[in-house]
């Protein structure tokens, strides 16, 4: 099993870094550059192209059954999810085969919405609740990857 973050805007790296040192998880930060490589014998920096999607494409060739990716990009979940991979959000929501069609379904539309001149209001604010919902989802879904399924 290995973690894939996407690392560019993630805001819980820290996080990740202290629960895959906890499971001895290889981890890798895949980002078109800007951030600094993180300091653990279990963490990679993997720098991509810049360019439009560059780290999505790479996780989404690279990873595989077993693993899990840390993004907040629902597409990009979604081929995740597609290669027999596990994903989770930066809140800790799971995606799952169950739920992925409906997240994708909602996020298309919010996004025409938002393409016709819509206020949509945004994600709300990032605070320690959802850092600590983040540690707990991703908790999950490392056990239900350990286990070969989806998680509940």
């Amino acid at each position: 099993m290995k973690l894939y973050v996407d690392a560019d805007a993630c805001p819980v790296k820290d996080e990740v870094l202290r629960v895959g040192e906890r499971h001895e998880i290889e981890m890798l930060f895949v980002c078109d550059g800007g951030i600094r490589r993180p300091n653990s014998n279990w963490a990679r920096l993997v720098i991509v192209d810049q360019g439009t999607d560059a780290a999505d494409n790479w996780i989404a060739d690279e990873i595989g059954p077993g693993d899990v990716c840390i993004t907040t990009d629902i597409p990009l979940a979604d081929r995740c999810l597609k290669a027999g991979a596990l994903a989770v959000d930066h809140r800790g929501k799971a995606f799952t085969p169950d739920n992925i069609g409906s997240v994708l379904a909602t996020r298309n539309l919010m996004t025409d919405l938002r393409e016709t001149g819509m206020q949509t209001g945004g994600a709300k604010p990032f605070g320690p609740k959802d850092r600590s919902a983040f540690l707990n989802g991703l908790e999950i879904v490392i056990q239900a990857a350990k286990r070969g399924k989806a998680p509940r």
